[in-house]
């Protein structure tokens, strides 16, 4: 089977797409046939190996210490169950399914094995492959953090990076449970924002949010990028700073990707994809989202 496979650690020039050996399910897997998967900020982390200084040693026992253990990147996914091990009993041949591969990768292939107990579930059948494949990372991110901010209905949010993967679900996940949104984006991205229902909208190329008056319940950095010594005067007495960046991997439960199923059956919860790219180029989507201009997902079509 091809699959793009990160060489070393590197520039997107380290990505490259090779024949190899088709996986094979065991007793309690499914062997899932991938139409489309998605270049996440998690993708990027590894191949370039970002890593604090002080946690360098310890990534590089986890990833790989020269190249990445899990050569094939790419952490979640929707596509059409081939085969299944003979053990399994949640899913059929030719159920169309939606996953989530976290720290396991191996997405960025025409077929990937997954246990029938992993982040699985049955895709809505008014959602398509592209947009199936591009809720999970963001989605469970956001509800990870959400629910560590102890989000209740009433709540003002602030979401910093609205218009990114994390930031696009974050705004309609922070809707969902009743709070008052406000996004912050470039001004080019007010309308998309706003479609998915922010209430408040600040440019941040032109305002500091910081400076005004307003005093939020949480705020979510979705991108990794203000600190919270920066935040904490726009916080409430009690409010709550959450990050992407340096808080740890959100923790995955099966029931989060059952939650995000029933909201995207429901319409209530919509994929935003700013470019799709086949397999092979990969490695453009990689420079593309190195720009951090990209607006939603990036999605890899097979």
């Amino acid at each position: 089977m091809k699959a793009m496979v990160c060489t070393k650690y590197g520039s997107p020039d380290v990505l490259q797409l090779q024949e190899v050996e088709k996986s094979m399910p065991k007793s309690n897997e499914v062997l899932v046939k991938v139409h489309a998967t998605t270049v996440t900020a998690g993708d990027l982390r590894v191949r370039a190996f970002n890593s604090p200084f002080l946690l360098w040693i310890p990534m590089r026992l986890v990833l790989g210490l020269t190249k990445p253990r899990k050569p094939i990147l790419g952490v979640e996914l929707a596509g059409e169950i081939e085969t299944i091990g003979k053990d399994v009993t949640r899913f059929k041949k030719g159920d169309q399914v939606f996953a989530l591969t976290g720290m396991n990768f191996g997405a960025h292939a025409e077929y990937v094995a997954l246990p029938e107990d992993g982040l699985m579930a049955i895709k809505p059948d008014n959602v398509t492959y592209e947009e199936a494949a591009s809720v999970l990372y963001g989605g469970t991110t956001v509800l990870y953090f959400l629910r560590k901010a102890n989000i209740q209905s009433g709540h003002k949010v602030l979401i910093y990076g609205a218009s990114g993967t994390v930031g696009t679900i974050a705004i309609q996940l922070a809707k969902y449970f009743g709070a008052e949104v406000t996004a912050i984006c470039s001004a080019g991205n007010f309308e998309l924002v706003k479609s998915l229902g922010a209430d408040q909208v600040i440019d941040y190329t032109k305002e500091d949010f910081t400076t005004r008056n307003e005093r939020y319940d949480i705020i979510f950095d979705a991108v990794g990028k203000v600190s919270k010594s920066k935040c904490k005067k726009a916080l409430t007495t009690k409010g709550a700073y959450v990050t992407v960046d340096g808080q740890g991997i959100a923790k995955i439960r099966n029931e989060d990707i059952l939650f995000l199923q029933e909201l995207m059956a429901a319409g209530k919860l919509k994929s935003v994809i700013d470019r799709r790219y086949p397999l092979e180029q990969i490695p453009e989507a990689h420079r593309y989202a190195e720009t951090g201009r990209k607006k939603g997902s990036l999605v890899i079509t097979l």
